[in-house]
């Protein structure tokens, strides 16, 4: 059967001679990793970072505008299974390289390719695909378009799980596409509507088409144009819920299929919020426990909100990358774990969370939109930081320079002050916390266990490796000890780990009561500033936050002012930002 299966693409291991003439940039470098289908060629290169991306190009030298077109519209999409478009390269009369643009290099293989090699697909594998292919077709109908080349061999799976759609020059207009083409049928999925097979696409066609891919990895063939037979009847392991789901995607005429790919996915969502009894299928816990809770999300929030992609789990909640489907444009949602949310007590302390959080309207602290519930399920709305976190930062590129964090702590101590001023103490600051937006701003986020000044706040709750000792000891807790947490920030941003370093958290308090910490490796001016920050005693450290803002400033001047390394520029754009934040106190 695999044998059967229609090979949709070329690998290439040499530079096509399309390409032969082609000179990039200075440090870039190509990569012996090419691809030929469906009129493009996309070949692997390296930038002078070291990134890995796909070049895509027109061999015909007649379809230069339908490649422009189709980068330019990718240029445009946003959706975590759409590869965007970096930059464009245009063909002039002296230039050694273009037209072509770039995108990311997928790696991996096709989800035909998968089937060819290994068979029909397990049922959770399907379902997962389902939906994120589902997802990405919902989107592009979201704004009135369609694929029309929705197939096995332009959904993408990578080493790591990650689903991408590709085949994005047939998602175009027809007056985009030169006259006469059309996706290959050999591995195209060809909708029952379309008369002797002339490629005619739509919404419901796409849905179509997203069945049928479904029904290959699921049979390890491609369903017949007509007389489908039922998915039990091929797969009868196939839980009769989400076969009868496929089957209505698969009718023959397209007023008996679903109204849109977005009921369809709805109609998952529930197969999936029933648990698995109502998948049929046998999974591991955790697994279970994961797809549970994205579908209670999904079920609950759907009206509302597409779930695109997880952002992070802890003990209490989990954070996932949404787009609001009435304003368009996408946020960043907090859920309450189910599991935490029948404690009547978590519920409360959760939306007092969002309602600190909300109170505070500053720079450096992520804003909170809404607040809401469904269903048991229990979230809220705010800001999509997309460049991760703090975190993510160092683990990304190392430590960073002093020139290059001086502002981004200076904002994060204003914001501490307009936190303190307003009566609340974050308690859990660490890297994990500090986000960055799309203007590399860092931004404090998560309250989840903030208190209000006056309260009491005795508890060793928090994140060992960056809380101060009165946290770590279980005693009630001031404004200093955000102030010990964000030195220890400083600390792991410039020089890479953590002040403390321990298996557990009395070796850590041990080490703290002792100061036990090297500054060896800093300026002079920024140790002594570190020092009195991660003091163990909170009377010794900053008195607030103000203070210890003031002396950061001059830190950092001294620093820069010392070094002759520092080009002026880079130390007039600190002065000048720290005038600017002076004239607004």
């Amino acid at each position: 059967m695999r044998d059967l299966l229609p090979q949709p693409s070329i690998r290439t291991t040499e530079i096509p001679p399309h390409l032969a003439s082609w000179q990039l940039p200075p440090g870039w470098k190509w990569v012996a990793n090419g691809l030929y289908t469906g009129h493009r060629h996309a070949q692997e290169i390296m930038d002078a970072l070291g990134r890995s991306l796909a070049l895509v190009t027109a061999p015909d030298p007649a379809h230069a505008a339908w490649l422009f077109q189709e980068a330019r519209e990718l240029a445009h999409r946003n959706h975590p299974a759409i590869p965007t478009t970096y930059h464009f390269w245009t063909h002039t009369p002296d230039s050694r390289r273009g037209p072509g643009f770039l995108r990311r290099w997928i790696a991996g293989e096709t989800v035909g390719a998968r089937v060819r090699r290994l068979g029909a697909e397990p049922i959770p594998d399907v379902l997962r695909i389902l939906r994120a292919v589902g997802s990405a077709v919902a989107y592009l109908h979201d704004a009135g378009d369609h694929h029309g080349a929705v197939s096995p061999d332009t959904a993408y799976v990578t080493p790591a799980g990650r689903v991408w759609v590709l085949g994005w020059q047939w998602a175009l207009p027809a007056t985009a596409i030169p006259a006469g083409l059309q996706p290959d049928p050999a591995f195209t999925p060809m909708a029952p509507e379309w008369e002797d097979g002339v490629w005619a696409p739509t919404q419901l066609s796409d849905q179509w088409q997203l069945a049928a891919t479904c029904f290959l990895m699921l049979t390890g063939e491609l369903p017949p144009r007509s007389e489908i037979p039922p998915i039990r009847l091929v797969r009868p392991d196939c839980p009769s819920n989400v076969a009868e789901l496929l089957d209505r995607a698969l009718a023959s005429s397209p007023s008996d299929r679903f109204h849109s790919v977005t009921s369809l996915l709805r109609a998952l969502d529930k197969i999936s919020a029933s648990g698995t009894s109502g998948l049929g299928v046998e999974m591991a816990s955790g697994e279970y426990q994961a797809i549970s809770e994205e579908a209670r999300l999904r079920w609950a929030t759907g009206d509302d909100f597409e779930v695109l992609a997880s952002l992070g789990a802890g003990m209490f909640g989990s954070v996932w990358r949404v787009r609001d489907l009435t304003l368009q444009r996408e946020v960043a949602l907090k859920m309450l774990h189910p599991s935490v949310a029948k404690s009547d007590e978590a519920v409360a302390r959760f939306r007092r969370e969002a309602q600190m959080a909300a109170r505070l309207q500053h720079p450096s602290i992520v804003p909170i939109y809404d607040w809401d519930s469904k269903a048991g399920v229990h979230w809220y709305i705010m800001e999509l930081e997309e460049e991760g976190s703090v975190a993510d930062l160092v683990r990304r590129s190392g430590p960073q320079p002093l020139e290059q964090i001086a502002e981004e702590v200076d904002g994060c101590l204003d914001g501490l002050k307009v936190a303190h001023d307003a009566g609340i103490i974050h308690r859990d600051l660490k890297p994990e916390n500090l986000l960055i937006d799309r203007y590399h701003r860092w931004r404090i986020a998560d309250f989840g266990i903030a208190n209000a000044m006056g309260e009491e706040i005795a508890g060793s709750s928090g994140t060992p490796t960056f809380a101060p000792p009165e946290q770590l000891l279980g005693e009630p807790q001031g404004d200093s000890a955000d102030l010990f947490s964000m030195a220890a920030i400083v600390y792991f941003v410039l020089k890479g780990e953590p002040p403390y370093q321990a298996d557990d958290s009395r070796a850590l308090l041990a080490m703290q009561l002792a100061g036990r910490v090297t500054l060896d490796d800093f300026a002079p001016p920024v140790a002594a500033w570190l020092r009195r920050g991660l003091e163990a005693d909170p009377d010794q450290r900053f008195t607030d936050a103000a203070e210890m803002q003031e002396a950061w400033r001059e830190a950092v001047r001294e620093v820069l002012a010392d070094h002759d390394g520092i080009q002026g520029w880079l130390r007039s754009r600190v002065e000048r930002f720290f005038e600017r934040s002076r004239s607004k106190r």
